[in-house]
């Protein structure tokens, strides 16, 4: 499902036990210098990341005396330098205080039921890949936020970012689903989507296609779109001429851990993309 851009007033784009992605949580919060929000999603794990701009974190959980993490974030943009975040456990409260004249933060949950500790993700933790080519158009970069070795415990909760490399080309390709726990073949992950594009007036397109149907949707995505998968076989591309960035949220049913099943007719197009089996393997 799409949903375009629209002022969510710090309110939850995807809430808790939404419909079709109940796993998975996303809320896009605005800040001024000096102004503070306070984030408790019952139920969900959930991890802090700045788009742009720097906060002052403190994580208070089951009355316990709280965790401070201060100077998180201070990237001008995505497309400027390496992100930073703040690991939320389940049944804790974070308030964050935006300390630059401007903040965005993402938030990015998953639901869980147990309870570990907070930490923070500064820039050397993350995790780097860079796979496929100009000549495939799928040359792509990730950053790995809480990914394969986070500096702490993680429950269900994997996020990234995700760039396109140069200007225009394929992402999620080749077409791949997690919409079933049927291991060792596949996990049932929901995953949510934020895009963002350079420059801003570019455009890509989503596409989602329900296994064993012979047509799927797609969808034009724009500036600030948030697209929420629930099912289904789902490449994206960005035209040519803009570079396309997308802030990604996997929430597991049963496991952290990423298995993707490829599209039968097209699954041997990962033995054409270089380096694609380092990607794969980082969500694991």
């Amino acid at each position: 499902m799409h949903i375009p851009h629209y002022d969510n007033r710090n309110l939850a784009i995807v809430d808790v036990n939404d419909a079709s992605t109940p796993l998975a949580y996303f809320n896009r919060v605005n800040l001024k210098s000096g102004e503070q929000f306070v984030s408790r999603v019952p139920g969900y794990e959930t991890c802090l990341v700045p788009a742009h701009g720097t906060i002052d974190v403190k994580v208070d959980c089951n009355g316990n005396e709280g965790k401070s993490f201060d100077a998180v974030g201070g990237r001008a943009s995505v497309w400027d330098d390496d992100p930073s975040a703040v690991y939320v456990p389940v049944g804790c409260t974070a308030r964050f205080v935006c300390r630059s004249p401007t903040a965005e933060v993402f938030i990015a949950g998953a639901r869980f039921d147990q309870t570990f500790e907070p930490f923070v993700v500064r820039r050397a933790d993350i995790d780097p890949v860079q796979y496929g080519s100009d000549e495939t158009k799928t040359h792509r970069k990730i950053k790995h936020i809480l990914g394969q070795k986070p500096p702490g415990r993680v429950g269900r909760l994997l996020v990234s970012e995700l760039f396109t490399v140069g200007a225009g080309g394929w992402s999620g390709f080749p077409p791949h689903k997690h919409d079933s726990d049927r291991l060792p073949a596949e996990t049932r992950h929901n995953e949510i989507y934020n895009f963002r594009f350079r420059p801003d007036h570019g455009f890509g397109l989503q596409l989602l296609q329900a296994e064993g149907a012979q047509l799927g949707e797609a969808f034009h995505i724009l500036n600030d779109s948030t697209l929420k998968i629930e099912r289904g076989y789902h490449p994206c591309v960005a035209a040519p001429g803009y570079e396309m960035y997308y802030f990604t949220i996997l929430a597991g049913q049963s496991q952290r851990s990423l298995t993707q099943f490829f599209q039968p007719a097209h699954a041997y197009q990962v033995e054409t993309i270089p380096g694609i089996k380092n990607m794969i393997a980082k969500f694991k």
